[in-house]
């Protein structure tokens, strides 16, 4: 479903290792707490094509790791009409818009208190 090699927006990238040099969390284990906070949510991806220009560019298993089934499970329920690149903009889409609840916090205490 989601492409094996995937990137997000430069903007959602720089946002991800701002937080990293905070709180020491990698980006790929941020974007998992951003998507997840983006579904809670209730934020609907609407098929706004974003430019995925990062040059942070992973495989699938490195972004979502254990989430990994559970994260296109909830992409599958939400957008069964997509395809796979619809799939990576949706999740890119969910990032971005999850990155902004936790992209201020300066410290690991701050963001687990968050959330």
């Amino acid at each position: 479903m989601l492409p094996n090699r995937m990137n997000l927006t430069r903007s959602t990238e720089e946002q991800l290792k701002k937080l990293k040099g905070y709180t020491g969390i990698t980006p790929n284990v941020s974007a998992r707490i951003a998507f997840f906070r983006s579904i809670e949510s209730d934020f609907r991806y609407q098929g706004q094509e974003a430019k995925l220009d990062g040059s942070l560019v992973l495989d699938k298993y490195t972004w979502l790791g254990e989430t990994s089934d559970v994260t296109e499970l909830v992409l599958k329920m939400y957008y069964p009409e997509l395809d796979t690149k619809g799939y990576q903009q949706a999740w890119a889409a969910h990032i971005q818009d999850g990155i902004a609840s936790v992209r201020n916090h300066r410290a690991l205490t701050e963001i687990s208190s968050a959330i």
